[in-house]
């Protein structure tokens, strides 16, 4: 069974069309990046499968049923929050706010540790925690962690439930170039070792492009879905935009988007 299916999917917005027919199946352990300039509705997308905006044609089944019926079943990253350096809550308690995160206020220290609930509690905050690289730095306030640092915790607080699903909102954005490649290539792992199937809103195609298995490009002219090597090309980018676009290679390997109306240095 696929984890996720859209199949000529359409969603209207204040009466405007945001996108239509996009036409895309995700299976388990998949990586797959929406991509497309600001205002097209690529967050719209993340919503439409959270089952908190209908489609306006088409079907979308996530998870076997109608989007919204799994929640338990789906990690979320929205769009990345800065923390304010003064902010003493710990990278622990940011993790666990995605294992009861529903119920009222933060976690107590201590309170039901020794009940069986609190261990298994517990022992899944250090397998996450572990599993995404954070284990020296989790124990310390969150905002005297890096930017890289605190995108590692807050990944970790989406998948601390074991979702299928993981939706991250441009969970790049802002980062330095190390910390993206370095975030790219967790997520990529956890991706194909935990068998999750992922989608990310990204801006710049670069930092995953390696990773990915199939691309959702959205535009105002249209939407295309296939592989990277489909998708991000002179021909498909020019249709989608009605103006000559040029897709160059760079010596290092990134694609570069020449002639693109809303365009941004790399992708």
């Amino acid at each position: 069974m696929s984890t996720l299916e859209l199949t000529g999917a359409a969603v209207k917005v204040g009466g405007r069309t945001l996108w239509s027919g996009v036409d895309l199946t995700v299976g388990a352990g998949e990586f797959v990046a929406v991509l497309g300039p600001n205002g097209v509705g690529k967050s719209t997308l993340i919503k439409v499968l959270l089952g908190l905006l209908p489609v306006d044609a088409g079907t979308v089944t996530v998870l076997g049923t109608s989007p919204g019926q799994t929640g338990h079943r789906i990690g979320y990253l929205p769009q990345r929050r800065s923390f304010d350096a003064s902010l003493r809550i710990r990278g622990t308690d940011v993790v666990r706010l995605g294992l009861d995160g529903d119920r009222w206020g933060v976690p107590i220290p201590f309170t039901g540790r020794f009940t069986e609930r609190g261990r298994q509690a517990g022992r899944r905050l250090r397998e996450v925690i572990e599993l995404v690289g954070a284990t020296g730095y989790a124990h310390r306030p969150i905002g005297e962690c890096s930017g890289g640092e605190q995108q590692r915790l807050l990944i970790a607080q989406a998948l601390v439930r074991g979702p299928e699903l993981l939706l991250l909102d441009e969970p790049l954005d802002s980062l330095d170039l190390p910390s993206q490649a370095a975030s790219a290539a967790l997520i990529s792992r956890i991706c194909r070792d935990q068998k999750v199937a992922v989608v990310m809103v990204a801006h710049d195609v670069n930092p995953i492009l390696t990773h990915l298995d199939r691309v959702v490009y959205i535009s105002a002219g249209g939407t295309a879905c296939g592989t990277p090597a489909e998708v991000i090309t002179s021909e498909t980018l020019t249709r989608l935009y009605g103006t000559p676009i040029d897709v160059l290679t760079a010596s290092d390997g990134r694609l570069v988007v020449v002639g693109q109306p809303d365009q941004h240095g790399g992708h």
